[in-house]
């Protein structure tokens, strides 16, 4: 059986059998039809056999990886990325080992290790002073002083956060579930100032639209049953959080997902577990969530300086 055909049943596994969503099909469908192609030009075959795939293949296509950009003119491939085309191609290879197909020993596939960029967070304080910038008098500003305040308290991702519905949020228990990526679900928990201001917002709302969050257009034709035309956008919300961070004089740069790393960060200085943290923020591996422990080290130090006995 050629490789080819075996690729688009592993991409089936994963749609049906593993609930995978959608993006991340569409992307290891890229990263291994990206192998196909590169293990077609080094062997110089017009199709690949499963046991094709040997050591010596796949150092020629980490190799390929590596040149990709400077080899076809376009930008080469940045590290993480290479990774991910290799992740890819492993998950493969267990898929083929699950079938008994015989082919390259998927430990072979040795992932290149990423130095990941400095994580961006706020301090308690900077996010007050966004927050201090919101004219709450008007019913957008309302909304806007929610949305913060609901992505620095539950630690939402943006996707997450627009596709709430007024029914999804449980404003008296301060708990609700959202389905993040891999449609896995996991609990969200707010403080009660959030589920405050979430109210305030829903208050002052006069219409029956479902959608928890809406952008300003007050057009009839832009408002069907489902309230989906008049749903915030993930690049609206990102609008807002760079307006108040600008606001507030904040010269880093701030996106939503700088509020999420501000609220894992938050937890860790505070002592929070790290498994813990990883579960709120709805990572499936916990060296994810360990890109935020040398954000905290700084606070260590003083943890250490401020606690510990000096010896005489």
């Amino acid at each position: 059986m050629d490789v080819s055909n075996l690729i688009n049943d592993f991409l089936e596994h994963l749609e049906i059998e593993s609930g995978r969503s959608k993006k991340t099909i569409e992307n290891y469908r890229l990263y291994l039809e990206r192998f196909y192609d590169l293990a077609l030009e080094i062997t110089e075959k017009d199709g690949l056999k499963p046991e094709d795939i040997t050591r010596e293949l796949l150092r020629k296509y980490r190799l390929r990886l590596n040149r990709y950009g400077s080899d076809n003119g376009s930008e080469d491939l940045q590290a993480i990325t290479q990774a991910y085309h290799l992740i890819a191609l492993r998950g493969f290879l267990k898929y083929l080992v699950r079938r008994e197909i015989k082919s390259l020993d998927p430990s072979m596939v040795e992932l290149p290790k990423i130095i990941r960029k400095q994580v961006t967070f706020l301090h308690y304080d900077e996010v007050e002073d966004m927050l201090e910038q919101i004219d709450t008098s008007t019913e957008s500003g309302l909304r806007d002083r929610a949305i913060i305040e609901l992505l620095y308290s539950g630690g939402l991702r943006v996707s997450e956060l627009v596709g709430l519905n007024r029914d999804s949020i449980n404003l008296d228990r301060r708990e609700f579930m959202v389905r993040g990526k891999g449609s896995k679900d996991r609990p969200i928990f707010i403080s009660e100032a959030c589920a405050d201001r979430v109210a305030d917002y829903l208050d002052a709302r006069t219409d029956s639209l479902p959608a928890l969050f809406l952008n300003n257009s007050r057009n009839t034709q832009a408002v069907d049953t489902s309230g989906n035309f008049r749903r915030m956008t993930a690049r609206s919300v990102e609008r807002i959080v760079e307006k108040y961070a600008r606001l507030a004089g904040i010269t880093k740069h701030v996106s939503p997902h700088t509020l999420r790393h501000s609220f894992a960060t938050d937890l860790l200085m505070n002592g929070a577990d790290i498994r813990a943290v990883q579960s709120m923020l709805g990572h499936s591996d916990i060296s994810t969530t360990q890109i935020y422990t040398h954000v905290t080290d700084a606070h260590l130090r003083e943890v250490h300086e401020k606690f510990h006995s000096e010896t005489k």
